[in-house]
């Protein structure tokens, strides 16, 4: 990957987390996630992170914490879209899961399984286990 689209997102990182005219300012840096001091030099970054992989985002492991080499790593989009605070967590058997991955685990579409849940009211163990066609067995 070229380092221009390394020092790209590096810029856009520093913009998020410092500039209160950025749109995405709200996001980052006015609920107070900062870029640690050594990442405020490009080459430290750099030197830490490496080139941004194709296909690839830099995502927080806590997303709540700040920009550092021990809460940043290089992720999937999609594994970046399971990582986001408003995400609704779910918890079956100690597993904690968001949606998309129980219906991945399911092999159900992920709008089958929240129309279950969110406009019929199904418990989320029914959404995920009625196979498609299958009527719920009614409680009343």
């Amino acid at each position: 990957m070229a380092i221009g689209s390394t020092r790209r997102l590096w810029k856009h990182m520093r913009n998020r987390c410092n500039n209160p005219n950025c749109p995405r300012y709200d996001d980052y840096g006015g609920r107070g996630i900062k870029v640690c001091d050594r990442w405020r030099l490009y080459r430290n970054f750099y030197a830490d992170m490496g080139d941004k992989p194709n296909e690839m985002t830099l995502d927080r492991i806590d997303n709540n914490g700040n920009y550092e080499l021990n809460n940043c790593k290089w992720s999937t989009i999609k594994e970046q879209m399971n990582n986001k605070r408003n995400n609704r967590l779910f918890d079956i058997d100690g597993h904690t899961k968001t949606l998309a991955q129980w219906t991945e685990i399911s092999g159900l579409k992920k709008s089958t399984v929240s129309q279950r849940f969110y406009a019929y009211n199904w418990s989320i163990i029914e959404a995920l286990n009625t196979p498609i066609g299958e009527r719920r067995i009614s409680k009343c």
